[in-house]
């Protein structure tokens, strides 16, 4: 029994893994488009940032000295994460089309690691376990919510123009499974941290793929659509 439930606990995990990969690939057409244009046109990069500094507290809560016994696949998933907003953050810093604009995702890339850095070592200085999970697993919670919570600006955009241009499916469907795999992966760990706030994702992406169902075919059978901005 003890081995089903370990092999469970990894395959619920691994999906997450697995799903979260195509969820960080997802901007990969932006940055080609930035790339072969030398430019960030009108994209905007704090979502990036915003997205980094998640995966780096997300990171920390699944490392052994603050999870009691470590969340293996939560480091995992979030460390990969974090490697990837980091290489298109460079990008946006590499072809923005102002020094300006490049300052100003420097320096908000600097004022995240000063609150990774005082996060951190205020969990280790401060805090004993178990306080120390839950420390950071109340800032690791926070900090997914507001992340899962995001797309509400573009489900309203949905709503009020009847298009889905920029909401992508498969983008809804990957934040949809991997919100459930992880809930599960964090149900068998019986770990709030982990399952309370992608619970609320499976809610958020299971409302996004119902908006895309209803308005698609209002948008594809729509003779034509006011181009909307990235």
């Amino acid at each position: 029994m003890s081995s089903l439930y370990g092999i469970s606990c990894f395959a619920a995990g691994l999906a997450g893994n697995i799903f979260a990969l195509a969820l960080f690939l997802s901007p990969v057409p932006t940055f080609k488009r930035v790339v072969k244009a030398k430019s960030t046109e009108r994209f905007d990069g704090l979502p990036y940032l915003l997205s980094l500094l998640n995966c780096c507290i997300c990171l920390w809560y699944g490392l052994p000295w603050v999870s009691d016994g470590g969340r293996a696949l939560v480091a995992t998933v979030n460390g990969t994460g974090a490697l990837f907003q980091l290489a298109y953050i460079s990008l946006f810093v590499l072809y923005a089309d102002s020094t300006r604009t490049r300052l100003k995702i420097v320096g908000l890339l600097a004022l995240e690691a000063f609150v990774f850095a005082v996060i951190a070592h205020a969990s280790i200085a401060f805090f004993e376990q178990p306080a120390r999970q839950l420390f950071v697993g109340c800032v690791s919670m926070a900090s997914l919510i507001s992340m899962f919570a995001s797309p509400l600006a573009v489900m309203g955009l949905v709503i009020r123009t009847e298009c889905v241009e920029f909401m992508p499916f498969y983008l809804s469907l990957s934040t949809f499974l991997m919100s459930a795999s992880f809930a599960m992966y964090g149900l068998l760990l019986l770990d709030f941290f982990i399952y309370l706030p992608n619970v609320i994702g499976v809610v958020l992406g299971a409302m996004q793929l119902v908006l895309y169902a209803y308005y698609s075919r209002k948008w594809k059978g729509s003779e034509s659509s006011a181009p909307l901005l990235a």
